[in-house]
């Protein structure tokens, strides 16, 4: 009985240290600290040079007001450029892009015409940077994806803070747009918006955000390293190289972006599990960075996203658990195992009886989306182990 009470107390400990204790002892430790303030001022004419890199494929229904955005932001011209490449496009994507663009001196497009997947592009797209601009200090790229759309001072907010020479990546701070109570939008909204105030905190205690969100974030170019042909989550990767190196990561909340979030179950399933496998993928890598847990980098390395990677591995350590504290156990604590797994099981089958009501209880929809999110972590690790081969994939349906 006492096997079976501490591996349920592990896995239990686990889960909580990750999802509760950590956000906690952050929000405790950033009291009285402050965000990195070596940085540079608007009219500073020492500002960097910054190169958008911009890797697309079938984005006909969000590129045209994404362009735009790039296009009004408020730095200066001479120190602003875009870089975009087609994956292999199939829609209006290539056509929208080229009537944009024409005639435009700041933006260089690249219809690629074979499939090579998101990194492969952005190693392409840097390459060519490069030959217009060598790598520095003074040259940072600017990664976005075609659906997050940026505010007009985003640029300024993010380049700001490459006049601290120990900085190598700045995250935006990523907003959700088009939440629908019908849908997963709320749940995953208040997942990505616990992760964006974990991120900032952590950039305020430990100047180690553990990696952007991917959507935009900026990178001194003298920090890249080329994403593996195979890598599924690329933003992780080149911030853990930046680590490798002894730089610093952060996030600025004043770049704000705004994205129109999933609501569709089976789309954001799918999404989550090839990120599980690219999550896998990182942590086999760079294990030296989280293990042992005893620096800086490592503890919020481990506690951030290792445990949550492992999520579904400590959720079957406490069934287990339970399992044999019941199977050594007495009526009471069988009459207790039985009603937990009861209400696990029915939690997302109410949820989705409910909705069909028109019904919202987001208790429920909180509880069917964490499941639904470990089972995808579960599927992606088998897809990790049976190895990964290619990067290219169907990007979630954009609204």
């Amino acid at each position: 009985m006492m096997v079976g009470w501490i591996i349920f107390s592990l896995s239990f400990l686990a889960l909580a240290h990750s999802y509760v204790f950590y956000p906690l002892l952050l929000k405790w430790l950033a009291q009285g600290k402050t965000n990195n303030t070596n940085v540079f001022a608007p009219d500073d004419s020492n500002l960097p040079f910054v190169t958008v890199i911009m890797s697309l494929y079938n984005e006909e229904k969000v590129i045209g007001p994404k362009l735009e955005t790039l296009l009004r932001q408020r730095y200066p011209t001479d120190k602003y450029n875009i870089i975009i490449g087609s994956d292999g496009s199939g829609d209006r994507t290539n056509e929208i892009v080229a009537q944009r663009v024409a005639g435009s001196a700041s933006v260089q497009f690249f219809p690629f015409e074979q499939r090579r997947g998101k990194p492969e592009v952005i190693n392409h797209l840097v390459r060519l940077a490069l030959e217009r601009r060598p790598a520095g200090p003074d040259h940072v790229f600017l990664v976005t994806d075609a659906s997050v759309m940026l505010r007009e001072e985003v640029v300024f907010h993010l380049a700001k803070h490459f006049r601290n020479p120990q900085i190598a990546v700045v995250d935006a701070f990523m907003t959700h747009t088009g939440l629908e109570d019908a849908g997963i939008s709320r749940s995953e909204d208040r997942y990505i918006s616990g992760e964006v105030r974990l991120k900032h905190l952590e950039s305020i205690v430990w100047r180690k955000m553990i990696g952007p969100f991917g959507g935009c974030y900026a990178l001194r170019s003298d920090y890249f390293s080329p994403v593996p042909s195979n890598f599924l989550v690329d933003d992780f990767f080149i911030t853990m190289r930046a680590f490798e190196r002894g730089a610093q990561a952060i996030n600025e909340p004043l770049a704000v972006c705004h994205e129109p979030v999933s609501h569709e179950w089976r789309e954001e399933y799918r999404r989550k599990a090839r990120i599980s496998a690219g999550n896998f993928q990182n942590m086999l890598l760079f294990r030296r960075l989280w293990w042992p847990p005893f620096t800086a980098l490592s503890f919020a390395f481990f506690s951030h996203k290792i445990l949550r990677w492992l999520g579904p591995f400590f959720l079957l350590g406490m069934a287990l658990g339970m399992a044999l504290v019941v199977w050594q156990g007495n009526y009471f604590s069988r009459i207790l195992f039985l009603c937990g797994t009861v209400a696990a099981l029915l939690a997302p089958l109410a949820d989705v009886a409910l909705k069909r009501m028109g019904v919202h209880v987001f208790l429920l929809r909180n509880l069917r989306y964490f499941l639904l999110m470990n089972i995808a972590l579960f599927q992606g690790f088998f897809k990790f182990l049976k190895g990964i081969r290619s990067n290219v994939w169907e990007p979630t349906k954009r609204h």
